[in-house]
């Protein structure tokens, strides 16, 4: 399409009451009815009123300082500003008049004195680009100004010098208006408040921080500012560079599970830059540094662009065609089929790839490969997750839609860190906190959400890690002890056998906040406290992350978690609910489409007759009736000779999988490793085949992010490798022995829909009409989802589950005194192989090692010394920096580096139920060392650069 220009309206709409009448108000002679509190602005704008403005725009409540949106209205004095002047009933406006216009001709005379007169006006290369990037030039064209009578010799700010610091973004205080619009969008949008306006009068100026350059300054490079200027003082570099775009493609963020949805903005072919879509349904028109400006990757020249084979891993890479690797692929698979057995290979699939691409290429494992050995990087971070809820609740998904948030008047936050994770819906989370509700952080870390601008937790429940179950059952203890039970709810939508016993089972006294803070660490009073804040709350919402899934009890404590939600009442409604903070693009679609072993698309038990029948209908192969290997039982398998060939998509086990010595071993021993991805990353280097993958930017299909929402990902460019990569799925299938034929990624969406009833009513013309779906989305559900059990649960009943506490058996001791956790940062993402490719890499380039003041004194550690991170399986060495975030006896790292060793380190001990590992708990000593930290290593050793 072409550029395409979303409408802005002025001011923010204006939620109308349920029973409220409209104000009908008439602008230019032009009838409009709008709810009570509308700006005039907004008005004029919805009937087609066009009205001069700078420092106005629909995202950001109006401030009324340009003095250009001057209206007249009948009966009254005056020239209002119609951003900040509401709507009254049969109010009579007028937008344009003599006096109007002399005024605004005055007011847009001055700002241009002291304003560059090129502006972006015409583009980097000379040619006339229509409206330009500058609405200051805009609204002279619009009031008829051609010359300004003041000249431009007198005092000014064009000499100021520009702040290029930050990697993406350029501020340029001569095109600066001190509209606060940026200002603004920091604080109401972001949430940040890095931004304010210096000075005074004529020295007013935009500054960041304490007058630091942007990238010196707490600044996290969202976007927002850049995106509310309506000059040029605040502009990505690529369109300095590149000129501005002309075209728009509307798709869908690659990083993590909030999948923001995006305008992809190109000039001719080339990606000029990504802009978040006003409408879309998970983000509103927000960002962070990730989705907005971390897209260079998919140009990065490390991209391995052709099919490569070789017969050992000793050998070097041999370029091959796509039909040569491919029959090679197959030519060895079956060939191990034939000596090892059907049940000999198997796959992963990618929560990085599309719900397509996923759904074809665990349709080759069960229709083709002809068993059930297919998993999915869900094992290893929310499996617990689907587990969980699955027996609770009946589905295995969050509950709610991110916009819920703002309802919530409680929000308790387990074991998750939204500003470095999932940072737009922390924003969002942020505006609902300042706006009144209250907070509640189990953690053991202290996340800046404890404390940060303008928003400051309730509680902070800073426990040991590995003690969740221990927490939750005290929350439940207080609500049966304490009468905070919602009985109506219970009685009316709950299985009454089951509480009756969970009620027994959570009133022991081994459940009493007294009890477990033996075991948690944290004060009984403050626990009581939390509770009954959450308890008697109108609407209290839970959302978590892997500090609740990655643990030895990650399924009991989501099943924890639900009781709590059950017994309060919290379920069903807008505001409430448990939310699962999910830290991949697709990983909720890559379990929905039939990733897990045991399951088929859907949730569905590859046992039951009935749901294998309709599969086998449509795909025309009797399917396995046994569940196959999930990923530890395939390392183990292959260890041990039984499993013998393997194809993994898009995902990097030799980095991010827990005990990666063991992980090496198991992958040295397999015959054949067939590796599809966009790098050669740690896993490739014990490939035999790799596949070129396919960036997001060449993409044609859907993602589903956290909330259960679809969201169309759309091509911006051919594929550069030559193939989408369900056309490498469905070929490699059909070499061996099982056709496999799609013309079009919307023909695997229709057949996603024929057989997986959730997923009934979803098709990708569907999609470019309503722009999103949240499954379920069937006959009953037309439009989809947003909020799930209302009214009743899936399954029925609410299912309550006793959760007895069960320590870890990885415990410290003596010679590993103390307990590793790990975690994100905001800059990275995952195991770093796309963020590692940008200028990202500037804010975190290395893996650090958090460690408290009175464990490094006990040590001799000093900060910034290299260290030693010993475990029972493993040691590495990071660079040590002492912070008090952590409780003593407490160490933190991230995991973005390769050779930085994380999980080195990680134990295999994994949750009862999923085998989701435990990388939440890890007994280590911290010693100083003289070897050098990763950070100083060679460039290979790093991951950077192909081998």
């Amino acid at each position: 399409m072409t550029l395409l220009r979303e409408p802005d309206y002025g001011t923010p709409a204006r939620p109308a009451a349920v029973d409220a009448e409209l104000v009908t108000v008439h602008v230019d002679g032009i009838q409009v009815s709008v709810p009570a509190g509308t700006s005039v602005m907004r008005a004029a704008a919805l009937a087609g009123v066009d009205i001069p403005k700078l420092c106005a725009t629909d995202s950001l409540e109006p401030f009324g300082s340009c003095r250009l949106c001057l209206v007249e209205i009948e009966g009254r004095k005056g020239t209002p500003a119609s951003c900040t002047t509401p709507c009254g009933p049969d109010m009579i406006v007028a937008t344009h008049s003599p006096r109007l216009a002399r005024l605004r001709r005055g007011v847009t005379e001055l700002y241009l004195s002291d304003h560059p007169q090129d502006c972006l006006t015409n583009g980097a290369h000379g040619e006339e680009v229509e409206g330009g990037e500058c609405e200051l030039h805009g609204i002279a064209a619009m009031v008829g100004l051609t010359d300004v009578r003041y000249g431009f010799a007198g005092k000014n700010h064009l000499d100021a010098a520009k702040d290029e610091s930050n990697p993406y973004f350029t501020f340029d205080p001569a095109a600066c208006i001190a509209c606060s619009r940026c200002v603004r969008a920091c604080d109401e949008v972001q949430g940040t408040f890095a931004l304010t306006i210096a000075g005074r009068g004529f020295g007013s100026m935009v500054s960041a921080s304490a007058g630091e350059s942007f990238m010196a300054s707490e600044c996290v490079s969202c976007g927002a500012c850049v995106q509310a200027c309506p000059t040029s003082a605040l502009q990505e570099k690529t369109v300095i560079e590149l000129g501005p775009p002309n075209r728009t493609v509307l798709t869908t963020c690659a990083y993590c599970g909030v999948g923001c949805s995006f305008k992809a903005e190109l000039r001719g072919d080339e990606v000029v830059r990504m802009v978040p879509a006003k409408d879309g349904g998970a983000n509103e028109g927000h960002s962070c540094v990730k989705g907005r400006f971390a897209w260079g990757y998919a140009s990065h020249r490390d991209r391995q662009l052709s099919p490569m084979v070789r017969e050992s891993t000793n050998d070097e890479w041999r370029p091959v065609s796509w039909d040569e690797a491919i029959d090679y692929a197959a030519s060895r698979l079956t060939a191990i089929q034939a000596e090892h057995g059907v049940k000999s290979i198997g796959g992963i699939t990618s929560s990085r790839c599309t719900n397509e691409e996923v759904f074809v290429v665990q349709k080759m494992i069960r229709a083709a490969f002809g068993n059930n050995n297919v998993d999915t990087c869900a094992r290893v971070c929310h499996a617990p997750t689907g587990y969980g809820l699955s027996q609770t609740f009946g589905t295995s998904a969050g509950t709610q839609d991110f916009k819920s948030v703002e309802q919530a008047d409680v929000i308790l936050l387990i074991g998750a860190n939204p500003t470095d994770g999932h940072p737009v819906f922390a924003s969002r989370m942020k505006q609902r906190l300042r706006k009144g509700a209250a907070l509640v952080v189990v953690d053991p870390r202290r996340i800046d959400l404890v404390r940060s601008p303008h928003v400051e937790a309730a509680h902070h429940l800073q426990l040991q890690p590995g003690t969740n179950v221990a927490m939750v059952n005290a929350f439940g203890h207080v609500v049966v002890t304490e009468g905070l039970v919602d009985r109506d709810f219970v009685a009316q939508r709950c299985e009454a056998d089951s509480f009756a016993q969970w009620e027994e089972f959570i009133a022991r006294p081994e459940n009493s906040p007294e009890a477990t803070e033996q075991i948690t660490g944290v004060p009984a009073e403050q626990v009581r406290a939390a509770v009954r804040l959450y308890a008697t709350a109108p609407n209290a919402a839970i959302y978590y992350g892997l500090g609740v899934t990655e643990h030895s009890q990650g399924s009991t404590m989501v099943m924890g978690m639900a009781n709590l939600a059950m017994a309060t009442g919290n379920i069903g409604r807008e505001g409430v609910g448990i939310n699962p903070l999910r830290g991949q693009n697709n990983v909720q679609g890559s379990c929905d489409m039939g990733s897990f072993p045991h399951e088929l698309p859907g949730y569905r038990h590859v046992g039951d007759d009935t749901v294998r029948e309709v599969f086998e209908q449509v795909w025309a192969r009797t399917l396995d009736a046994e569940p196959g290997l999930r990923i530890p039982n395939m390392l183990d398998a292959a260890i041990a000779g039984s499993y013998r060939g393997m194809f993994i998509q898009g995902e990097d086990i030799a980095q991010s999988d827990p005990n990666v010595k063991h992980v090496k071993a198991a992958l040295a021993s397999l015959e054949l490793l067939i590796v599809q991805d966009l790098f050669l990353n740690e896993t490739a280097a014990f490939a035999h085949v790799f596949l070129p993958g396919t960036s997001f930017l060449e993409k044609d299909g859907t993602f589903t992010n956290a909330e259960r929402r679809i969201n169309r990902v759309r091509p911006v460019m051919e594929p550069r490798c030559g193939k989408q990569e369900w056309q490498v799925a469905c070929e490699l299938a059909t070499a061996m022995g099982y056709p496999m034929h799609y013309d079009h990624g919307s023909q695997i969406m229709d057949e996603i829909a024929a057989t997986t009833p959730t997923f009934a009513g979803v098709s990708f013309a569907k999609l470019d009409e309503v722009g999103s779906l949240q499954w379920p989305c069937n006959a009953s559900a037309p439009d989809g989802t947003p909020t799930m059990h209302v009214g009743g649960f899936v399954r029925g009943k609410g299912h309550f589950v006793d959760t007895p506490f069960v320590a870890t058996d990885e415990r410290t001791s003596r010679k590993f005194p103390l307990i590793l956790t790990t975690g994100r940062i905001l800059s990275q993402y995952n195991v770093g192989a796309q963020t590692r490719r940008t200028p990202n890499v500037q804010w975190h380039g290395e893996d650090i090692l958090e460690i408290h003041p009175h464990d490094a004194e006990e040590r001799g550690i000093v900060d910034g010394a290299a260290v030693a991170i010993i475990s029972r399986v493993g040691q590495t060495v990071l660079r040590a920096r002492i912070a008090d975030r952590m409780p003593q006896g407490v160490v933190y790292t991230t995991f973005h580096y390769p050779s930085s060793g994380a999980n080195i380190v990680t134990t295999d001990y994994s949750d009862w139920a999923t085998n989701c590992p435990e990388y939440k708990v890890t007994a280590v000593q911290i010693a100083p060392t003289s070897q050098a930290p990763v950070s100083e290593q060679a460039p290979q050793e790093l991951g950077m650069v192909p081998r």
